[in-house]
């Protein structure tokens, strides 16, 4: 089913709405995948963002999942979190409630 919603718009669309993501902030998967009106497809977003150099430079490692848990095959992530000052709970986990995005 996700192959059927994955096209250029929609790539875009997520692209423009990370890009928004202020410095210092943090925004889960399925926040975004809301903000671009498919909220029950989290995957796909992540699915978008594993590729998103291809379509520019844009900061994904802003993106984390529901719990804060960073991305553990991504080993430049956590080092650029924590560049911007964003404060980890534990080794593989920012502090949602401090940090994430809130429009």
């Amino acid at each position: 089913m996700e192959s059927k919603l994955l096209n250029t718009d929609l790539i875009y669309q997520v692209l423009s709405v990370v890009n928004e993501i202020p410095y210092g902030k943090v925004a889960s998967y399925g926040q975004i995948a809301k903000l671009v009106g498919h909220p029950k497809h989290a995957r796909l977003i992540g699915n978008i963002l594993s590729h998103a150099d291809y379509y520019g430079d844009y900061p994904c490692h802003r993106v984390v999942n529901h719990v804060g848990r960073i991305v553990p095959t991504w080993l430049k992530q956590k080092e650029y979190l924590l560049a911007e000052g964003i404060a980890f709970k534990n080794e593989f986990c920012v502090d949602m409630k401090k940090y994430q995005w809130n429009l």
